[in-house]
């Protein structure tokens, strides 16, 4: 009962990645895709993927975003430079 308590304590509070938060992340860090997959033990790619929103971190990748941000010192707020605001995506390969 203990662990179960502790770990929907712990899920509660963890934040979530998205794809302006990873750029922003990274921004704040002045390193590239390669430079940040590089840290984390990821491929370039996947990083991109996270920007890009096709897929979002989980497990292990998420808690190592989290623990790199922390020690960051990054505070990532909806609204501040390089984050978009929540629920705004760019729009790709539309023309008109």
């Amino acid at each position: 009962m203990r662990y179960e308590l502790s770990r929907k304590r712990a899920k509660a509070g963890k934040p979530r990645w998205d794809d302006g938060r990873v750029r922003a992340l990274r921004r704040h860090l002045g390193v590239s895709q390669d430079g940040l997959a590089g840290e984390l033990g990821t491929r370039q790619q996947t990083v991109s993927e996270w920007e890009t929103g096709r897929y979002a971190p989980r497990g292990a990748s998420a808690r190592l975003l989290s623990i790199v941000a922390e020690r960051a010192g990054f505070a990532y707020q909806p609204g501040t430079p390089g984050a978009p605001e929540a629920g705004k995506r760019k729009r790709r390969g539309t023309r008109r």
